[in-house]
């Protein structure tokens, strides 16, 4: 099966959320940006909630009223997107809870993250798995497996990765190992285990060299950003087209250090990437929940020129 057919493989843009200035949702600002998104047809799939959409600043009760909005512009758009929907709980309960919660309102898949206690304090191997598999039986859910940096105390061991993709319901791994080292192995090993198990890239700052050595697509703050241009890039590394995939990359090069500022994806980024897109007229509101500052003028200015250099228009600029 190749990546067009395959349900989990190709380009899920990782969705932002739209706030007015008081800091509460917008509503209507967010299901004109999830319309828009769902019309853009090479898209396999929408995901919300995650860290590019400010899960960490959102109450439980508002991530499944953004995973119900998601799930009803899709349907509107007559389109069949994947809905899937950030998790994060500290325990096998509060995940499993928070993830039927999102079943109940449309969530096909959960992009589950790993407990952040444990950035602090560990976790021992079974423990990582067992989570995974807990919130797998109680939720019987499809997982996207949320894999962090290698350099953290939650990113997943090789040998963890085996013994959670096991599990029918784990069907695609985001691997945001963040070491080339162990890209191409790790890949080909999973692959060995389970070949129908979708890897996909996170790494919007290395996105060509991850998707040329290995990998089945990518889900990224990108996508939610320019969805077409990331489809080019990646649909041309997938199927081994190097040339149109450099000629993408001529234009994702500079928008990349424009919103990740040679570093990783992060609070700031994706508050750069949200100013971005107001400036472009793409998304209702530039507004980011504390305790994230607004962007200075002077700032959203130097955002305004660059996108301007690009070749993008920035029509909100005039009210900066």
């Amino acid at each position: 099966m190749n990546y067009k057919e395959h349900p989990w493989m190709g380009v899920f843009a990782a969705t932002l959320c739209t706030f007015k200035a008081n800091e509460e949702i917008d509503e209507v600002g967010l299901r004109e940006y999830f319309a828009r998104m769902s019309r853009v047809d090479e898209l396999k799939g929408l995901v919300c909630n995650g860290h590019t959409g400010e899960i960490m600043s959102l109450r439980e009760k508002e991530r499944t009223f953004v995973t119900k909005v998601l799930a009803e512009e899709i349907r509107k758009s007559g389109t069949k997107k994947k809905v899937i929907t950030g998790i994060c709980g500290e325990g096998s309960i509060t995940a499993t809870e928070q993830s039927l919660a999102a079943k109940e309102v449309g969530a096909d898949a959960i992009l589950l993250m790993p407990p952040h206690y444990q950035l602090r304090f560990g976790r021992s191997s079974q423990t990582a798995i067992d989570f995974i598999h807990d919130v797998a039986d109680g939720a019987d859910i499809d997982i996207i497996l949320h894999q962090y940096p290698s350099w953290t105390k939650v990113g997943y061991t090789l040998n963890e990765m085996l013994e959670i993709v096991k599990h029918p319901r784990v069907v695609c791994i985001k691997m945001g190992t963040r070491d080339m080292a162990r890209w191409l192995y790790d890949y080909e090993k999973l692959k060995e285990a389970k070949p129908d198990l979708s890897i996909i890239t996170c790494h919007d700052e290395y996105l060509l060299p991850t998707l040329l050595e290995a990998g089945d697509g990518a889900l990224i703050g990108f996508a939610g950003f320019t969805p077409e241009l990331m489809i080019k890039l990646v649909h041309a590394c997938v199927e081994g087209n190097l040339k149109e995939a450099k000629n993408a990359q001529k234009t994702v090069a500079p928008l990349a250090r424009l919103v990740y500022n040679f570093g990783e994806p992060g609070s700031y980024a994706h508050q750069r990437m949200k100013v971005a897109l107001w400036l472009m007229g793409k998304i209702s509101s530039p507004v980011f929940r504390r305790p994230i500052r607004p962007i200075s003028k002077e700032s959203t200015k130097k955002i305004a020129d660059e996108l301007n250099r690009i070749g993008y228009e920035t029509p909100n600029a005039k009210h900066i």
